[in-house]
């Protein structure tokens, strides 16, 4: 997520009382979690042995809940809970804002579009030239349509993320979801869809990809050009699809992995680590189908005299 300007550290520091180590004149232009932090972003740390990952990342600002040695062009701000400061940030920028409208005003539709019975469009919305949604979609905020795109009946583009941090007492704490969603020229989404925005980057689907009906993408998951994706496949948050994938139906792929470009994984495949592109995949977990068929073969063996 990106500020509207940049935000000097020493007017964070002040507001949120934080100890200042390091280049106090730098600037914040963003703020994002480790996954997806580019210079100028703020991240944060409260684990200690976690400070080592975050500190080396590209992140200009860390948030640290103690003391420890900054890097050079870097500046720590340390505060008593850096995800609750994290979180208030986002929050300043991204507020709640609840869907009392059809149509907010601060939504955009080209002219061209075709916006069907019961659609709600939240603020900072983009629906670009000749497109299409289907009656009874929600559109939450900050998702960008591009042109040509046809969205299905009942589909929810934008909603929060599935994303909790567990406090020390068991229970789990909702971030707010910063992020956007990207739906790029030329997508076809099927009826009764779920995407879900970035916690604080984007969520991407390229240009000329085809979803089936009852997808879910998870946060924050970048989905490559022309891929196709059959029903119920689900995508776990963070994950890279690389171009011209094709999903057989009820595929499942976990998060933060990456599927190379051009790999095939058939029905009802689990995905539990990244793919090399180029190659057929089968089975739970999914491997190259020629290893998968001969394992199920030899199997198949075992039981015979």
């Amino acid at each position: 997520m990106q500020f509207p300007n940049p935000i000097p550290v020493r007017e964070l520091a002040r507001q949120y009382n934080a100890q200042i180590i390091g280049d106090d004149n730098l600037l914040a232009t963003g703020i994002n979690e480790i996954h997806k932090v580019s210079v100028g972003d703020i991240a944060f740390s409260d684990v200690k042995k976690y400070f080592d990952k975050t500190l080396n990342s590209a992140a200009t600002v860390i948030l640290l809940n103690e003391p420890t040695e900054c890097p050079p062009g870097k500046v720590i701000l340390v505060v008593e809970q850096p995800f609750e400061v994290y979180d208030d940030i986002i929050r300043s920028y991204r507020p709640f804002e609840a869907l009392t409208a059809a149509r907010h005003p601060g939504a955009v539709v080209h002219p061209t579009a075709i916006i069907e019975h019961g659609v709600i469009l939240a603020n900072h919305v983009h629906i670009g030239a000749n497109t299409i949604i289907g009656a009874n979609t929600v559109v939450h905020e900050y998702s960008i349509i591009g042109d040509h795109v046809v969205i299905g009946a009942n589909c929810a583009i934008g909603c929060d993320a599935f994303y909790f941090k567990k406090t020390t007492e068991g229970t789990f704490t909702p971030w707010r979801s910063g992020g956007r969603t990207i739906i790029h020229d030329h997508v076809h989404i099927g009826a009764g869809c779920t995407i879900s925005k970035g916690v604080s980057g984007d969520t991407v689907i390229g240009k000329g990809s085809k979803l089936d009906c009852q997808i879910h993408i998870g946060h924050g998951a970048v989905i490559g050009e022309n891929c196709l994706f059959a029903a119920q496949v689900g995508i776990g948050g963070k994950t890279i699809v690389e171009d011209n994938v094709v999903l057989y139906g009820q595929v499942g792929i976990a998060q933060a992995l990456n599927i190379g470009k051009g790999a095939v994984v058939l029905a009802k495949s689990g995905v539990s680590k990244s793919l090399e592109g180029g190659k057929t995949y089968f089975g739970i977990p999914a491997e190259e189908v020629r290893t998968k068929y001969r394992e199920l073969a030899a199997l198949r063996q075992l039981g015979r005299k």
